[in-house]
This record gives C-alpha cells, structure tokens and sequence, in this order.
C-alpha cells in the first residue's frame, strides 16, 4: 500500500488540523475557509485527502547551519513548528524550556556529522528520538517517549554518523 492511499493517524489529523488553525491566525485563511478545512481533516481517511487541506499552506520549516561554530537558542525564542539543522562539527543545543512554543508537536531534524546536540524540555514534555540514525554516537533520552494529551511532544529525526543527542528536561 502507498503511503497516499494509506489510512491517517489521529496524530496525521491533529497535525493538519494544528496547520490550518495555525493558518487562520496568521491571516492566510478566511473564517469559511478555516470552517471547510477543518471539517475535511478531521473526516479524512487517507494521505490523498489531507494532503490538499495543507499542502497550499506555507512551508515552517526554519533551517540552521554551522561548519564548526555553536548553534544555541535558549530564552524566550520563537520555536517552529519543522526546525532542520546543519551542522559538520558544531555543537547544538535547543532550550525549549522557555520558548514560546506554538504547537503542540514540534518536529527537528539533526544533520551532525561530528558535533553533539543537546535539546532541553519543559517539564512534562515527552520526545521521540526513534527516528535518529547513529554509527558511531549516541542518543540518550531522559524524557517519556510517547506523547501526552496537552503538552508539547518533539519528534527528532536525522543522521549523526559520529555524533551525540541528549534529550533532557530543564534542570530547576
């Protein structure tokens, strides 16, 4: 079976519904639009029905890179909903701890070949590193892995053949 033709998760529908909501406070969808959009994602049962619901939408995805330098963001910082970084032998590290997260589910992917990443969780958070390939490195999570209802929950993807992740809450 093909991945458009393929049944949606409530988690494919919440992110289309979290899109088109997102959208509408930006500015970029009337009232009646915001109405028939949402009403089509949560009605659809395949790839091929949502992707027309948000595929005019904007790409979010904010990309960061580095040959050896330091990539930080800690504060109050704006985090996007895809957030892709780059980096040869830099290291990385992300406080979400005081960000001004908008979603509820953030994706970052990590393309480190050397450098380490650490990313920093308010509490209660959870992140899946599931989706991160290693050779020679690490990744050490010490948050919960699945998602909870109303907190923020990190999806982290990508490739660090000699690097390290660590995944952690925010120490008080």
């Amino acid at each position: 079976m093909n991945r458009a033709t393929a049944h949606v998760s409530d988690q494919d529908r919440d992110t289309a519904v979290e899109l088109v909501q997102q959208a509408y406070a930006d500015g970029r969808l009337t009232p009646a639009e915001l109405e028939q959009r949402l009403e089509l994602a949560l009605t659809a049962t395949s790839f091929q029905e949502l992707r027309p619901i948000v595929g005019d939408l904007p790409d979010e995805t904010v990309r960061l890179g580095s040959t050896g330098g330091q990539i930080v963001r800690a504060g109050d910082w704006q985090v996007p909903r895809h957030l892709r970084i780059d980096s040869e032998y830099g290291r990385v590290r992300l406080d979400l701890s005081r960000a001004l997260v908008r979603h509820a589910r953030v994706d970052i992917e990590l393309r480190l070949t050397y450098g380490g990443a650490t990313i920093i969780l308010p509490a209660g958070a959870s992140a899946n590193a599931d989706g991160v390939r290693t050779e020679w490195g690490s990744v050490r999570s010490k948050v919960a892995g699945t998602p909870r209802p109303g907190r923020l929950h990190v999806q982290i993807t990508g490739e660090l053949p000699y690097g390290r992740l660590t995944i952690r809450t925010a120490r008080r």
